[in-house]
């Protein structure tokens, strides 16, 4: 089946495709459904929101405040469905959203929101992922027909060998260190094999969703790697019509038809991925890799006027509702970090946004102890420990007192570090039974 040729869907296929993002890139959501409307008006489209409506499910007092108006009318958007991060039943999701970035929280609820679409859809049925910067070009059937024999689809960063050792070190060694697929795309089809997946997906995400590049992690991305290994019916896309992107422009060919059609390789373009788009980085990219191509140049400013376009009505985009604590004061990185490391603050605070809370409790004590922390996470035996317990942890025990004194008796040199870290687990620990025994005695009798 060539490119061109549409693909006729089965008897009641359902195709779904959602991109993650806050309502700061509703522009980007925008020209991404739009472009994927045009050529697949058949499909359903879902915006998976990193962020609050006024329009949703009604808030609690405790949670985050929305200064700004949160509308969205579907009658207006180019996408069928909005999900929020609340409608995702995402266990103790206020302490566990607290943990993450806005970019780490937009990745780590991928995999519940492909979960939720697998469990409503039928056998067969397909759903795809593509990243808010990224705008289709052309219909995209040979992913659909990839699916119709494969449960799991990926797209590599490359699939050419670079020649010169700057595109080695810009676009190799940069796949080692943020994961060899990208997943701007992922497609996955309704099967024990992909449910399977999406299971073991969100796993992952919900401890380990974070961009953490020295110790292997790079939000949802790094954990792709083992899918070939751990699961079966894995179809990875070579073709260079997909995900073109300034870390491939090196070994792809773009070029321009008569009518005007992009083509790559002399293949029409399925979509690129514009990534990088509002720091510049991509424009220095593109000016670096693309051999100052002028059809590189119409792609990047066709986009440029199709984001100006799609935030027309739109004089200021919401700040992220999850950027603040309940009084409006702005959530620091280390106050992030420091709840996402402790297991007794994510105890005591249960809703860390509340800022009579943890916020509180950070004024008082959070910079010595973050000052600590970070002393600790540069020995050499710091341990990995989990994102975020909450109620999904019961599986994960940290070291015990046995563990902490063989590992002194084989490394004398580490005895302080690691006495101090394994003080910190047992009092996590112990403080952990004080509060459990507390709220028996304070539960009021039957």
């Amino acid at each position: 089946m060539t490119t061109e040729q549409k693909r006729l869907p089965k008897s009641g296929e359902q195709v779904h495709v959602f991109t993650s993002a806050a309502l700061n890139y509703l522009p980007k959501v925008r020209t991404l459904f739009s472009s994927l409307r045009r050529h697949h008006p058949e499909w359903k489209l879902h915006l998976l929101l990193a962020d609050e409506l006024s329009n949703a499910a009604p808030a609690q007092e405790s949670e985050p405040s929305r200064p700004e108006a949160r509308h969205l009318d579907l009658s207006q958007e180019p996408f069928d469905a909005v999900v929020t991060l609340q409608d995702l039943a995402i266990p103790d999701w206020q302490g566990w959203s607290f943990c993450h970035t806005i970019t780490e929280l937009a990745t780590a609820i991928k995999p519940f929101m492909l979960r939720c679409l697998l469990a409503a859809a039928e056998e067969g049925d397909k759903v795809l992922y593509l990243d808010p910067d990224i705008a289709v070009f052309s219909r995209l059937d040979d992913i659909s027909a990839a699916l119709d024999k494969a449960s799991i689809v990926l797209t590599p960063h490359q699939v050419q060998e670079e020649g010169g050792l700057a595109a080695i070190i810009d676009n190799e060694i940069c796949s080692l260190k943020h994961g060899i697929y990208n997943l701007g795309f992922i497609g996955v089809r309704k099967s024990s094999e992909g449910d399977r997946f999406a299971a073991w997906w969100s796993k992952r995400c919900y401890f380990f969703c974070r961009d953490d590049i020295a110790n292997s992690l790079f939000t949802d991305q790094r954990w792709i790697d083992l899918v070939p290994a751990l699961f079966s019916e894995v179809s990875i896309l070579r073709n260079s019509r997909f995900n073109l992107a300034t870390w491939n422009i090196t070994t792809r060919e773009l070029s321009q038809t008569d009518q005007g059609e992009f083509r790559v390789d002399g293949q029409p373009l399925g979509f690129y991925h514009f990534t990088g788009f509002d720091s510049g980085a991509h424009r220095i990219m593109a000016a670096k890799n693309g051999k100052n191509n002028p059809v590189l140049e119409q792609v990047i400013c066709w986009y440029e006027k199709q984001l100006s376009l799609h935030n027309q009505g739109s004089s200021t985009l919401p700040a992220w509702a999850y950027a603040t604590f309940s009084n409006g004061e702005p959530i620091l990185k280390e106050q992030r970090i420091l709840y996402r490391f402790r297991v007794d603050l994510q105890k005591a605070f249960p809703n860390p946004y509340d800022a009579d809370g943890y916020q509180k409790w950070w004024q008082h004590r959070g910079a010595q102890d973050f000052e600590d922390y970070s002393l600790r996470r540069s020995q050499p035996n710091f341990y990995l420990t989990p994102g975020f317990l909450g109620s999904e942890g019961g599986d994960y025990a940290p070291p015990r007192l046995v563990d902490v004194l063989r590992r002194i008796r084989q490394q004398p040199r580490s005895a302080g570090p690691t006495v101090r870290h394994g003080w910190y687990q047992v009092r996590d620990q112990l403080l952990q039974r004080w509060l459990a025994k507390l709220r028996r005695k304070l539960r009021p009798s039957p």
